[in-house]
């Protein structure tokens, strides 16, 4: 298991070589960088990555200087004409246009994220286009976010603070606001990766008394780090008190958690998704929440992407919605933006990356 900070010390020093310049640029030295490898950065990434690529004196590179508002894709068609690497981040589609765009020189492309369904992976295996992606230095950080997002969906805390600042908090109640403890729960895992044992091992303290999971087929190797069972996904739709969503978006998990799961849960169960908006049926998600099939959510993705604000599920005060944050902290950050360097500086040196996509 990777530790952000501990990462981002040994990422600051991989595949930076510093030009070591005194007296300014010669023109023999312009001329020389003028030939460097291209490079697009399509969003204003954290300033660790940023720096390295800087320093490398490897690539000559230019930069979507925003980190408010995504490129605009006719801007980014005309930006990647000619790369010969790309760095970009989740807003971004590269599919065959993009890649048809950038033509042939295009060898290498390095995405800040863990997640790749923003990659049309055929075309740019067509391609032999290399990808480079940042898993397991985000796996506390959203570990940590998936704790705090079920402690507050299933102990109501958003519902609380609401009361206290309008006047609702009023006399004592027996019963007002209760919420559903983890002390002798189940909790499953839909999707038992890093991420999953990672949130099962901030859980344990609770006094959870059984974890479960499903997947494609069993893990027994990391199941017995967190000692969980494996089930089928009936399975563990009956028997989870609360559910947390861990596994990547494929075509086999699109809209997976729908009617038919969230009719065999708890009336008393907690959904929680931190993976991709996209492995959820938000209409199905909206009615077992409405009707009171199960007890609540917690979202930190959702399809789209901003989700509207006149969304159904936003009118609920059992769905606790976050706007994909879940690895948003400035360890973590900072070193996805330095993996996401490395990845693209040592592809383009023809060398292994630290963490490649295997097409």
């Amino acid at each position: 298991m990777w530790c952000s900070r501990t990462v981002l010390r040994r990422l600051q020093r991989i595949a930076v070589t510093p030009l070591n310049i005194t007296g300014g640029l010669t023109s023999n030295m312009q001329r020389e960088m003028s030939t460097l490898p291209r490079v697009y950065v399509t969003r204003q990434i954290p300033p660790e990555g940023l720096k390295i690529l800087r320093e490398s004196g490897q690539v000559q590179f230019q930069l979507w200087d925003s980190d408010d508002i995504p490129v605009p894709r006719q801007e980014l068609l005309e930006k990647v004409k000619g790369v010969d690497g790309l760095l970009c981040v989740l807003t971004e589609k590269i599919d065959a246009e993009l890649l048809e765009a950038a033509g042939p020189n295009l060898k290498v492309l390095s995405t800040m994220s863990v997640g790749f369904d923003h990659l049309s992976l055929e075309e740019l295996k067509k391609r032999g286009i290399r990808v480079g992606y940042t898993p397991d230095v985000l796996t506390d950080a959203v570990a940590e976010l998936t704790v705090a997002l079920l402690l507050t969906t299933s102990r109501r805390l958003i519902e609380a603070t609401h009361e206290a600042k309008t006047g609702g908090w009023g006399t004592w109640r027996t019963l007002w606001l209760c919420g559903y403890e983890l002390a002798n729960s189940t909790v499953g895992i839909l999707g038992l990766g890093r991420i999953g044992v990672a949130i099962a091992e901030r859980l344990a303290p609770f006094k959870v008394k059984k974890f479960i999971y499903t997947d494609v087929a069993p893990r027994p190797e990391l199941a017995s780090i967190i000692n969980a069972e494996y089930v089928s996904l009936d399975e563990l739709a009956k028997q989870s008190d609360f559910l947390t969503v861990c596994c990547a978006l494929t075509p086999e998990t699109k809209e997976i958690c729908n009617k038919d799961l969230f009719s065999k849960m708890k009336n008393t169960s907690i959904f929680i998704n931190t993976s991709r908006g996209g492995v959820v049926n938000q209409e199905d998600l909206y009615e077992a929440l409405s009707t009171g099939q199960i007890a609540g959510a917690g979202l930190d993705v959702t399809v789209p992407e901003p989700l509207p604000t006149n969304h159904p599920l936003f009118t609920l005060k059992n769905c606790v919605i976050l706007p994909h944050i879940a690895s948003a902290s400035y360890s973590t950050r900072n070193a996805m933006s330095a993996l996401a360097a490395n990845n693209l500086l040592l592809g383009l040196r023809g060398e292994p990356m630290i963490k490649e996509l295997k097409l």
